[in-house]
């Protein structure tokens, strides 16, 4: 399917296994690739809004996210919280792998992973389980020792995190320092950032997006480490994609 006058997205239907699952493509098709994987609530907004702000950085790449929901997003909390407990984490790497290797048969010769939240846990995870991402770029999200461990990161990972989260042991300052430790211990090529006076979700920039934070009890804006980051974002992803 196209992409239509009110969407930049392609929709398209990528097979793995025994499943189909729809994923959003943006961006120039011989570009290098990068999967784009939601937070918890699921293919939103602003899943979107990063997907379409990633297809333009620099000299631009092919942004691709997997729906790994099927289709549910969640509105609130609640419905989020639920969608995330139900979600089967080995098969939403099985979809990230598709993934990679959909964007490597289509034009992108190499293929990063990004994520937030839940998609930065699994971002983390795919540099561990999927041999052929070529860099990893995760947003407050470390996945559990059960799924896998970044010591054994295959390819270069740089994280970024909030320094005022407070999902302990997932994405709050003590999450992010192990995780930098392991990495290092490990010799993967690697950059941990800290952002002071950042909370979780801090990258969400749309209207909708600032006030489902502040719902949440997140109420801090600041645009200028949204910037940094995305710049810190731009240069890894450069580096290790267009060599």
């Amino acid at each position: 399917m196209a992409a239509t006058a009110s969407s930049p997205f392609k929709k398209i239907q990528i097979q793995r296994d025994d499943t189909t699952f729809d994923a959003y493509v943006v961006g120039k098709d011989d570009a290098p690739g990068i999967v784009v994987i939601q937070e918890w609530w699921g293919v939103d907004f602003e899943i979107k809004n990063h997907a379409v702000k990633i297809s333009q950085l620099g000299t631009g790449f092919k942004a691709l996210i997997p729906d790994l929901y099927r289709g549910k997003v969640g509105l609130d909390v609640a419905e989020a919280q639920h969608l995330m407990d139900g979600l089967d984490w080995q098969g939403a790497v099985k979809d990230i792998a598709a993934s990679v290797n959909w964007l490597k048969a289509n034009g992108s010769k190499k293929v990063g992973v990004t994520g937030f939240c839940m998609g930065g846990a699994l971002s983390i995870a795919s540099s561990v389980l999927i041999p052929e991402v070529d860099a990893v770029v995760a947003f407050y999200g470390v996945p559990s020792s059960q799924l896998a461990d970044p010591a054994q990161a295959k390819a270069p990972v740089q994280a970024h995190f909030g320094e005022l989260d407070k999902f302990v042991g997932f994405a709050d300052v003590t999450a992010g320092k192990a995780l930098e430790e392991k990495l290092k211990a490990a010799g993967v090529p690697h950059e941990v950032h800290f952002y002071p006076g950042n909370a979780h979700a801090f990258m969400n920039r749309s209207p909708e997006g600032i006030q489902r934070r502040k719902d949440m009890g997140m109420p801090d804006e600041d645009e200028p480490a949204v910037q940094l980051a995305w710049s810190r974002f731009e240069t890894w992803m450069t580096r290790y994609l267009y060599c």
